[in-house]
C-alpha cells in the first residue's frame, strides 16, 4: 500500500503540556522517537511561536496545521495569522464552531458561512490554507435536506475553504468515513485518524470532551476513544481514499484517555498503522 506521512494531533497530549508548557520538548521528543512525522497543534499554551519552530525544527518534526481556538479566529484573526506564520504551518484549521452557528440552527449556520469565507480569504493571503475540522454536529440535515457540511463546502470557493474530515465523527455521524474521505477528493489535504467504541444511544458523548450539555440527558449506550486499530473503526478504505483523494497528510487524534497514558496510546495508534504499512 502506498502511504502518506503521519503526524498526531497535540490536542490529544494536551494533558502533558497545560500546566507544564516547559515539557514541551521533552514531549515533543517523545513523539518524534514514536515514529510520527509531523505535528497538529492545538493551542500554543503560552509559548512563543518562535520557540516552538525552533524546537520542532531541531527534533525533525514538521508543523504541518495547527487547530485555532475559535475565539482567536474571529477576535483577531491578524494576530493568530502572524503566529502561526512564524511557526511555519501550512495549514490553519477551524477546530469547531458554537452551537448558534450549527446547522441545527440553519438561520445562524447560514450567517456565518460568509464569515468563513472573508477568513479564508484573508488565510490564503498570508500563504496559508484555511480548514475546516468537523464534529458529528455539521451533519444535521438542513430544510432543504442536505448536510450542513456539504452546505458548508458548496457555498464556501474551494481556493479558500477545505477540508479536515475527522472520520471518527464523520462516522459516529453518518457511517460513511471512507465514502466522505472520498467525496471530498481534491479539497481533502488533511485526513483526521481517530478510533472508538460506540454501543447504543449516547446521549452526552460531548462530556467525554470536556463539553457539557446544557441538560444532561440519562445514559443508554456507551462511547469511548481508543487508538488507531482498537476500535470499531475499518481502516484500509478509509486510507486507500485518503490517497487517492489527494490527502498529503493523515493525523492520529485521540480526544479522552482511559486506562493508558496519552503518549502510549499514541505510540499504539503509530504502531497499528506501521502495521498497515504506514
Amino acid at each position: 500500500m502506498s502511504k502518506l506521512p503521519v503526524a498526531v494531533q497535540v490536542y490529544g497530549l494536551r494533558d502533558l503540556l497545560q500546566d507544564t508548557p516547559e515539557r514541551f520538548e521533552e514531549v515533543m521528543k517523545g513523539v518524534k522517537e514514536i515514529g510520527y512525522d509531523g505535528v497538529e497543534l492545538a493551542g500554543l499554551y503560552g509559548l512563543d511561536p518562535a520557540y516552538i519552530k525552533e524546537v520542532l525544527d531541531k527534533i525533525g518534526l514538521v508543523p504541518i496545521s495547527a487547530h485555532v481556538p475559535f475565539n482567536e479566529l474571529m477576535d483577531d484573526l491578524d494576530k493568530a495569522i502572524k503566529d502561526y506564520k512564524t511557526l511555519g504551518v501550512t495549514y490553519m484549521v477551524m477546530p469547531h464552531i458554537p452551537e448558534q452557528y450549527r446547522p441545527v440552527n440553519p438561520e445562524g449556520f447560514l450567517n456565518f458561512l460568509p464569515k468563513l469565507q472573508e477568513m479564508g480569504e484573508k488565510i490564503k493571503a498570508a500563504g496559508m490554507e484555511f480548514l475546516y475540522h468537523n464534529h458529528d454536529f455539521e451533519f444535521v440535515r438542513l430544510p432543504e435536506g442536505d448536510y450542513g457540511y456539504d452546505r458548508m463546502f458548496e457555498t464556501v470557493p474551494a481556493d479558500v475553504l477545505a477540508a479536515e474530515l475527522d472520520t471518527c465523527w464523520c462516522d459516529v455521524a453518518t457511517g460513511m468515513p471512507a465514502e466522505y474521505v472520498a467525496k471530498y477528493t481534491g479539497r481533502l489535504p488533511v485526513v483526521h485518524l481517530k478510533d472508538s467504541i460506540k454501543k447504543g444511544s449516547v446521549q452526552n458523548m460531548y462530556q467525554l470532551i470536556g463539553v457539557a450539555n446544557k441538560e444532561e440527558k440519562k445514559e443508554e449506550g456507551f462511547f469511548e476513544f481508543r487508538p488507531v486499530g482498537f476500535g470499531q473503526m475499518i481502516w484500509e478504505p478509509v486510507l486507500e481514499n485518503a490517497i487517492a483523494a489527494g490527502a498529503k497528510w493523515v493525523v492520529v487524534e485521540q480526544d479522552r484517555h482511559y486506562d493508558l497514558s496519552p503518549l502510549e496510546c499514541a505510540r499504539r495508534s503509530r504502531e497499528y498503522l506501521k502495521i498497515l504499512g504506514w
